[in-house]
């Protein structure tokens, strides 16, 4: 065999092996799945703890079952402990707590075979790599710990009983999204809902219903239809506004959409939503949506014509009396509802996209949304497989939650350093392509490699003119002492024309610690905290164009990195609230600033 045919031969190969992974590549979710013909699978699934990957070689996907006397294989589910899914596995078994590594799920379930349907197995998100099989036969793989994805199982799937096993691994991984530095816990598992999806041959596969940048009366989208039967005609209902428009989906399956009418605006005031009936010819869907507009305008944040200031606060996706990922209507309403006391109009959903209930509930009560992808500390920007994952988490954001109106900010990063080699290469171009996919809503990056220095912030990070908003983090008070009078501060910015937010600030204390001394960090007194945020408060005046605040954070949560034996325990304490729900002194101080002069 001559060179060429080898090589031909290779490349040959090479495709097929591209091809086979085409093929068992998770699909993209498709959008507003509660509208959808849903069978859940939530509930009680059986594991087998894997902590040295050895399932893998037993192909414990194939549940060989002994034939004669001298087989036996060195695992079952039958016997296995039970895991609730949707849920995290630290939490649920104490031998887990810690645990990063491989958990096997399984699941049962019966179907009756329709002619005509299809059917997909839909994932609210698995942390963090995820391979899934379907009787015995390996269907797809997905990897990010926080977005949804679906694989269709139609002529997969059989009559009768069926069984799931996914593969979950949620190890840290140097390429992964985040890497391998974290401030909370790791909380791996099938952590969001998992459901079976039915549809017809051709369905509604995507639409963005939203008012276009910078009007207040049009609404500028599209609808996007799968299937054999892509061209049809396309009708968008709002009853409430006796709106009818009818628009012609082309070859591809998209429709594109633009009609006026006199909105309501939604607003932490009035979060008015309309009921938007998305009709084809095959399918139907039914969402509830709100219509702004948020825009910069010279050196201010404005909503709907109005200038606004964002009082925010920062959350983890943490149910802080149950120490486990949160995922339910009741964990969402718990930790908005403490937001929304403290004073809050709007909140930093920190440091991933957080589960759907959390936006459509935050939506309902009138608190708009920073939604973040895991861009966190130290990413391996240079590796070419980061940009490709930053890119598809990112997408798996917006295609999730574009048509959800309080979602106001798409932060694209935190704390990522400039000498990182590709850093900004990577995150301009990632910039471009979100601006592409929804060009109305405001995007940024938070920093927090400002110095500090005879008391004034040099914010100089080129990245933030590739920004909507200038972010900061900065901890002058607990990391960084004083350096003056708070109220003496003095800022020079690398962009003095825009708008200015503080994006995290605080400090640590231990719920009910009034031990003296209270003017030293090393006790974490609540005196303590309580005076740091006297000082930002004084601060904050002195920041030009200041446009919003936002602590860190609502509640104590778990973070196995912070190791103080008598007043961490395991817990990051920057919380206003501790993790069994007590007010400390600062929770008074920024309640009682965001009632009074926060805007002055």
């Amino acid at each position: 065999m001559n060179r060429n045919e080898k090589t031909k031969q290779w490349v040959l190969a090479l495709l097929f092996i591209f091809f086979i992974v085409g093929i068992v590549s998770a699909q993209n979710a498709m959008t507003n799945i509660q509208s959808r013909r849903l069978t859940s699978l939530n509930g009680e699934w059986r594991v087998l703890i894997d902590p040295v990957g050895s399932g893998q070689w037993q192909q414990v996907w194939l549940e060989k079952q002994p034939q004669k006397k001298t087989d036996f294989y060195e695992y079952s589910f039958q016997g296995a402990p039970v895991l609730k899914v949707p849920g995290d596995f630290n939490s649920q078994l104490c031998e887990l707590t810690y645990y990063e590594g491989i958990v096997w799920y399984k699941k049962e379930f019966n179907y009756t075979v329709q002619m005509g349907r299809r059917l997909f197995l839909h994932f609210g998100a698995i942390n963090y790599w995820a391979d899934v099989y379907l009787n015995g036969e390996k269907i797809g793989s997905h990897e990010g710990g926080f977005t949804p994805f679906q694989l269709e199982i139609t002529g997969k799937v059989k009559a009768g009983p069926n069984a799931i096993i996914v593969k979950v691994n949620n190890m840290r991984h140097k390429t992964g999204l985040p890497g391998l530095g974290y401030d909370w816990l790791n909380y791996g598992g099938i952590t969001r809902e998992v459901d079976l999806i039915e549809t017809g041959s051709t369905y509604i596969e995507d639409y963005s219903i939203q008012l276009k940048k910078g009007s207040l009366n049009t609404v500028l989208g599209w609808v996007q239809l799968n299937g054999n039967q892509p061209v049809q005609n396309i009708n968008i209902r709002i009853p409430e506004l006796n709106i009818c428009y009818k628009a012609g989906a082309d070859k591809d399956g998209l429709a594109n959409v633009e009609f006026s009418s006199t909105f309501k605006l939604w607003s932490p005031d009035t979060p008015k939503r309309y009921e938007v009936i998305i009709e084809s010819e095959t399918d139907t869907v039914v969402d509830h949506i709100g219509f702004r507009c948020i825009e910069v305008k010279g050196s201010k944040i404005v909503l709907n014509g109005k200038q606004v200031f964002l009082k925010a606060v920062n959350i983890h996706e943490e149910n802080p009396f149950k120490g486990a990922r949160a995922y339910s209507g009741n964990d969402a309403k718990l930790l908005l509802n403490a937001a929304k006391e403290l004073g809050c109009n709007l909140v930093r959903l920190a440091h991933y996209p957080h589960n759907e209930r959390m936006v459509k509930e935050a939506e309902t009560m009138g608190l708009m949304v920073w939604s973040e992808i895991p861009v966190y500390q130290h990413i391996e920007f240079a590796d070419t497989s980061v940009a490709r994952k930053m890119e598809i988490m990112l997408k798996g954001m917006v295609r999730r939650d574009r048509n959800r109106c309080a979602i106001v900010i798409w932060s694209l990063s935190n704390e990522t350093y400039p000498g990182t080699p590709g850093r900004d290469k990577a995150l301009v171009e990632l910039t471009k392509k979100c601006k592409a996919i929804d060009s109305a809503r405001l995007i940024t990056h938070v920093i927090n490699t400002q110095r500090y220095e005879h008391n004034t912030f040099h914010v100089w990070d080129t990245l933030h003119r590739h920004a909507d908003i200038i972010s900061i983090n900065e901890y002058i008070g607990w990391y960084i002492p004083w350096q003056g009078l708070p109220s003496a501060t003095k800022w020079e910015l690398v962009c003095p024309e825009k708008p200015v937010f503080i994006a995290e600030f605080g400090g640590e204390a231990l719920s009910g610690n009034q031990q003296k001394p209270t003017d030293e960090a090393a006790f974490w007194t609540e005196a303590y905290q309580a005076k740091i945020y006297t000082s930002q408060i004084e601060m904050f005046h002195t920041v030009p164009n200041l446009c919003g605040v936002c602590p860190w954070l609502l509640f104590d949560y778990r973070s196995p990195g912070r190791m103080h034996p008598v007043y961490q325990k395991g817990y990051n304490r920057k919380g206003l609230l501790s993790d069994k729900g007590e007010k400390k002194k600062a929770w008074y101080i920024m309640k009682a600033y965001y009632k009074g002069d926060a805007q002055k």
